[in-house]
C-alpha cells in the first residue's frame, strides 16, 4: 500500500492524519486513536526525519487510555509497526510523513 501524507495506522484500517509537523500532535489530532483505546496497548509514534520530544501532558492522556507510546523517526516507526503488527499485537502508528 502507498500513501501520500500522513497516517493513522489503526485497528480499524489505515486513514489519513492532517498532522504535518510535531506540533500538531495532540489529544484532538489522536481523537480516532483514543477512540479505539481498548484494541490498543502501544501507539508508536513517528515524529518525522528526527526523533522530537512528546511533552509530558500527552503522555499522561494516552497513558490514561491505557497506550503506551514509543517515539521514534518515521521510517522506524513504520518498520516497527510491519513487525508488531506480523506478531499480532495490539499497536497503532501515528506517522507524520518525511518529506
Amino acid at each position: 500500500m502507498s500513501h501520500r501524507g500522513s497516517i493513522l495506522a489503526l485497528p480499524s484500517g489505515v486513514r489519513a492524519w492532517d498532522v504535518t509537523a510535531p506540533e500538531g500532535i495532540t489529544p484532538e489530532s489522536l481523537r480516532p486513536l483514543l477512540a479505539e483505546a481498548g484494541g490498543v496497548d502501544l501507539l508508536l509514534l513517528g515524529t518525522g526525519a528526527d526523533i522530537v520530544f512528546v511533552p509530558d501532558a500527552l503522555r499522561q492522556h494516552l497513558k490514561a487510555a491505557g497506550i503506551g507510546l514509543d517515539v521514534m523517526q518515521t521510517g522506524a516507526a513504520a518498520r516497527t509497526y510491519n513487525i508488531l503488527m506480523a506478531e499480532n499485537r495490539k499497536v497503532a502508528a501515528a506517522l507524520i510523513a518525511v518529506p
